[in-house]
C-alpha cells in the first residue's frame, strides 16, 4: 500500500471511536509531512511521525497567527480551529504574558490543593449513579451525562470563577462553536460565548475574587498591552478548553479499561498504585479528535523532504504521533505497562498545555474511584453502537454502563 500522489482528503475516515484510520501508518512511514485539503476545502500540509510532530510543536518558526490572515487556509467551518488567532506581530509576546499569568493557577501544587474537592465531586456523582442503576429497569446508567460531564465542568468553574449555574448556557455554546456541521451558526455561537464572557468579567469587576478571571481582570487593568478582545477570547478558551477535553478523557478513557478486561482488573486489584500509568496511556492513545493542532509557518521550513512556505497551514496529528510505531512498542495496544513513558498528548515546547495537571489531577481521581467503588463496571452497549459527537474534539454523546 503506497500513499497516492494527490492530496489527501481530511478528516481520514476512523473504523471506531478508539481506532485511527489505518491510513495513518502509511502515511508516517512514507509521508510523514504530506499536502492535504482540509475539510474546509483549502490547502494544508498534515503531520503524522512523532519526530517531526514533537519538532514542529517546539518550533518557534510556527505559530497560530498568519501574516496575512485574510489569505490563511481554513481548515473546517467550526469556530474552534478553523483557521488563524491572534496578532502576527505580537504573538509571541501575548503568548509569554498569558504563560506567565496562568501557570500560578494551573500549576501541580494548585491541583493537588483542589483534589480533595475532586474527590468530593466524584464521590457524589457515583451516589447518584448506583442510586440510579438500582431504580433503572434494565440497570443502565449514563456514565457520561452522570460523571464525565458535570466533573470537568464544576472543577473548571471553581478555579476560573464562573457561576455552576450557567453550565447549560456555556456547555450548549461550546457544542455549536465546535460544531462541523452548522456552518455559519457556529461562528454566531463564538460570537454568543464572547458577549456571554463579556458580560460574566463586568458582573464580576466591582467585586473580584480569588479565581483566574479575576486575575486576568486584574492584569487587564493593569497592562495596557493585554487587549480587552484578547483577555475574552482567552477566558473563552480556558471555559472550552478547561471542560470539553476532560470530558472526552474520561469517557474515552473508560471504553479503552472496560474493553480490555485484564486492563480493568489490574487497576481495580491495586488503584492507587495503578492509576498514573493508566492514564498517561490514556492519554497517550486517547484519540478525540479526527484532525490535530494547527499552526501557520511565519517563514519557509525544510522538515521532512519537503518546504513548508511561509504562510501555509500546518496540521500536527499528535493522534497519529503517539501511535508511531519507531518510537513505541505494538504502538495501537492499550498497554499501561510499556516501556515508553513519553507521549504528546498534552502537546510539546512552549506550547505545553497548561492545564496538564488539572486533566491529570481529575483523570486520576475519576479512575481510581471508578477501580474502587465499581470494579464489576461494564460496558452497556457495545462500543461500535456508540453515538460519536459531530465536534471537532469529538467522543460519544453517551456511555452506558452497569455493574
Amino acid at each position: 500500500m503506497s500513499v497516492a500522489a494527490e492530496r489527501l482528503q481530511l478528516p481520514l475516515p476512523r473504523p471506531s471511536v478508539l481506532d485511527l484510520a489505518p491510513l495513518y501508518e502509511v502515511l508516517r512511514r512514507e509521508a510523514p509531512i504530506t499536502p492535504v485539503t482540509t475539510p474546509a476545502g483549502d490547502p494544508a500540509w498534515l503531520v503524522t511521525r512523532f519526530a517531526e510532530v514533537r519538532d514542529l510543536l517546539g518550533d518557534k518558526r510556527l505559530g497560530r497567527s498568519h501574516p496575512e490572515p485574510e489569505q490563511a487556509s481554513r481548515v473546517t467551518t467550526a469556530a474552534i480551529l478553523d483557521g488563524p488567532t491572534g496578532n502576527y506581530a505580537t504573538e509571541e509576546a501575548d503568548h509569554t504574558r498569558m504563560r506567565r499569568l496562568l501557570t500560578p493557577a494551573f500549576s501541580a501544587k494548585r491541583m493537588r490543593m483542589l483534589s480533595d474537592y475532586m474527590q468530593e465531586l466524584v464521590d457524589g456523582y457515583l451516589d447518584r449513579l448506583i442510586a440510579e442503576h438500582e431504580t433503572a429497569p434494565d440497570g443502565v446508567v449514563d456514565l457520561h451525562a452522570g460523571l464525565a460531564y458535570p466533573l470537568p465542568v464544576a472543577v473548571i468553574c471553581r478555579l476560573l470563577g464562573v457561576p455552576e449555574d450557567d453550565q447549560e448556557l456555556f456547555h450548549s455554546l461550546s457544542e455549536r462553536m465546535a460544531d462541523l456541521t452548522i456552518g455559519a451558526e457556529a461562528h454566531r455561537a463564538r460570537d454568543e460565548f464572547n458577549r456571554y464572557m463579556a458580560g460574566l468579567i463586568e458582573a464580576k469587576r466591582p467585586q473580584l475574587g480569588e479565581d483566574v478571571i479575576s486575575d486576568l481582570v486584574r492584569a487587564q487593568s493593569a497592562d495596557e498591552t493585554f487587549d480587552y478582545d484578547e483577555m475574552i477570547r482567552l477566558c473563552v478558551g480556558l471555559l472550552f478548553a478547561g471542560h470539553e477535553t476532560t470530558v472526552n478523557r474520561i469517557g474515552l478513557g473508560t471504553l479503552f479499561l472496560l474493553t480490555r478486561e485484564d486492563q480493568w482488573a489490574t487497576l481495580c486489584a491495586a488503584p492507587d498504585a495503578r492509576v498514573d500509568a493508566a492514564v498517561e496511556e490514556i492519554m497517550r492513545l486517547g484519540a478525540p479528535g479526527d484532525l490535530g493542532l494547527l499552526r501557520y509557518a511565519h517563514t519557509d521550513i525544510e522538515a521532512a523532504e519537503v518546504t513548508i512556505q511561509r504562510g501555509d497551514a500546518v496540521i500536527l496529528s499528535v493522534n497519529a504521533a503517539n501511535r508511531d510505531t519507531s518510537v513505541y512498542s505494538d504502538a495501537e495496544t492499550f498497554d499501561p505497562d510499556r516501556p515508553e513513558r513519553t507521549h504528546l498528548g498534552f502537546g510539546h515546547g512552549a506550547h505545553f498545555c497548561i492545564g496538564a495537571s488539572l486533566a491529570r489531577t481529575e483523570l486520576r481521581v475519576v479512575f481510581a474511584t471508578l477501580a474502587r467503588r465499581l470494579p464489576g463496571l461494564r460496558l452497556g452497549k457495545p462500543v461500535d453502537e456508540l453515538e460519536v459527537r459531530t465536534t471537532l474534539t469529538g467522543g460519544v454523546t453517551a456511555l452506558p454502563v452497569t455493574w
